[in-house]
């Protein structure tokens, strides 16, 4: 007998439109249905417009829906404001400087990670048994940063701050990683060491993770699901033997099928 999977992240209805009631009023997000269960890793793809970064703000509380619901583990998160869902989400941005305090060293910004959802307090510093869970769990990223502990993260490449971001949105296993463009910034090397990593660290820990991304290969490679969003709308959503079996062709067909459009090139879908 199969187990059930859990259902980590339900949307249901999800309608978001900015300017409301004016000339310029613009509807985002069109009746967004979406299950994400324990241990997917879903890649969104779309164009410039479809609705991936208001449906991933939608997620993580910084934008609130005009309709419908939000459930993380269960639990209605709809109206929750960003910083009650933090125990749950753990965020990767696409601005490498985003994740991480600059003025901090490597080690204050993995125990402030540490301490995500948690109530504040007054502490002193990093424990010693604090440091040595940071070194082993920096040795997976093999970047070398397990022996600069007290480094400014200030000094640290767009690639080392992406990934120590990375590392630091998985400390806490959150309920839910959002992945928004994480490796849109970097140069292309730098770009597949920090998805290489991204896939080992969602797999190793049975992560659930929604990550958007503009590059249909890397959409493609990685991940059990994918998704495409259109014009506020999810136009397909293929996983399991379909997923595996994907091409760019065949992805730029279900294009066709689904949206009654022709593309000139992958370019203009994700452009």
């Amino acid at each position: 007998m199969t187990q059930e999977r859990k259902i980590k992240l339900e949307l249901s209805g999800i309608q978001k439109s900015f300017e409301r009631g004016t000339v310029n009023e613009n509807h985002v997000l069109k009746g967004i249905d979406l299950t994400l269960y324990d241990g997917d890793f879903v890649t969104v793809i779309g164009g410039n417009g479809a609705g991936k970064s208001t449906l991933l703000n939608t997620i993580n509380g910084s934008q609130t829906p005009d309709e419908g619901s939000i459930e993380i583990n269960y639990k209605d998160v709809t109206r929750l404001p960003m910083n009650k869902r933090a125990d749950s989400i753990g965020y990767v941005f696409q601005d490498t400087k985003m994740g991480t305090a600059a003025r901090l060293t490597i080690q204050e910004n993995m125990a402030l990670a540490n301490r995500r959802g948690l109530k504040r307090g007054l502490r002193k510093g990093v424990k010693e048994a604090d440091r040595q869970q940071m070194i082993e769990r920096l040795k997976i990223l093999d970047l070398g940063l397990e022996d600069r502990l007290t480094t400014d993260v200030a000094y640290l490449s767009g690639g080392q701050r992406q990934a120590l971001t990375l590392l630091m949105a998985t400390l806490r296993k959150p309920q839910v990683l959002l992945l928004d463009e994480h490796t849109a910034a970097l140069d292309p090397k730098t770009s597949e060491m920090v998805l290489r990593l991204t896939d080992r660290i969602v797999s190793e820990q049975q992560l659930t993770a929604l990550m958007i991304t503009h590059n249909m290969n890397d959409a493609v490679k990685y991940g059990n699901r994918l998704i495409m969003l259109h014009q506020g709308r999810i136009i397909f959503d293929v996983s399991g033997e379909e997923k595996k079996n994907l091409t760019i062709d065949r992805l730029m067909e279900l294009f066709r099928q689904e949206s009654g459009e022709t593309l000139a090139s992958d370019a203009m879908l994700l452009s």
